[in-house]
């Protein structure tokens, strides 16, 4: 079997000036909408082009194909998820479950809020979810993650940090997805939220006990039958 090579999702140059870097702000945003609009199956460059009111050659001067412009979209949503999980989880002041509780919150409610737009761009995901660029954004989230498990649980082995942060993310990111499928109330996503929060909660409460009896010998006391 021939396999197809990747393709290019780089972007071709870098906005230098301001007139540019207005041209790939407008160009951005007319993909945003072209993708809300019309969905990953009929996003293309050419109607992101008569939307922005540019020319197609114009928006190959930054985006070499759709898969590029579509992976910026994706990169600059990734990027937000980030910098809104790492300020969550890195904010020392507050203890560990209240910031896991404050991330569960906060991602959900911005899940609902772009429900359109995440959902097509995990339609679109294939032409470049395997790319060098898509493993490298991805790395930022997850050193994230893994600090944070590290001080939550500092007596358990890295195995079980790196676990505990796997299947957080991993459940948080379905949860979510499924959750926004359809519009949702603010009371709706705020009970939603307290009952995944306290999931997490109580999960990492237990990872934490069970780590704290093993580095002192001890065996936790049987739990009562009902």
């Amino acid at each position: 079997m021939i396999q197809r090579p990747t393709p290019s999702i780089s972007t071709r140059k870098q906005p230098k000036h301001a007139r540019a870097t207005e041209l790939v702000a407008a160009i951005l945003e007319a993909a945003v909408q072209v993708l809300a609009s019309e969905g990953a199956r009929r996003f293309t460059t050419t109607r992101v082009a008569e939307r922005a009111g540019v020319s197609v050659g114009s928006l190959y001067q930054y985006f070499p194909n759709k898969a590029a412009l579509l992976f910026r979209l994706q990169s600059d949503e990734w990027r937000q998820t980030t910098e809104l999980l790492r300020g969550i989880l890195e904010n020392a002041e507050s203890p560990p479950l209240e910031r896991t509780r404050t991330l569960v919150h906060a991602f959900i409610r911005s899940e609902c809020e772009e429900a359109a737009v995440r959902g097509a761009l995990n339609d679109a995901a294939p032409l470049y979810r395997d790319a060098p660029e898509a493993d490298e954004s991805r790395a930022v989230a997850n050193r994230a993650v893994q600090s944070f498990m590290r001080e939550t649980l500092p007596n358990a082995p890295d195995a079980v940090c790196v676990m505990a942060g796997d299947l957080i993310r991993t459940a948080l990111s379905s949860v979510g997805a499924e959750f926004s499928e359809k519009p949702r109330t603010s009371a709706e996503i705020e009970a939603y939220s307290d009952a995944l929060a306290d999931m997490f909660c109580a999960y990492l409460k237990s990872l934490g006990h069970q780590a704290w009896s093993r580095r002192l010998d001890v065996t936790p006391p049987p739990v009562p039958s009902a």
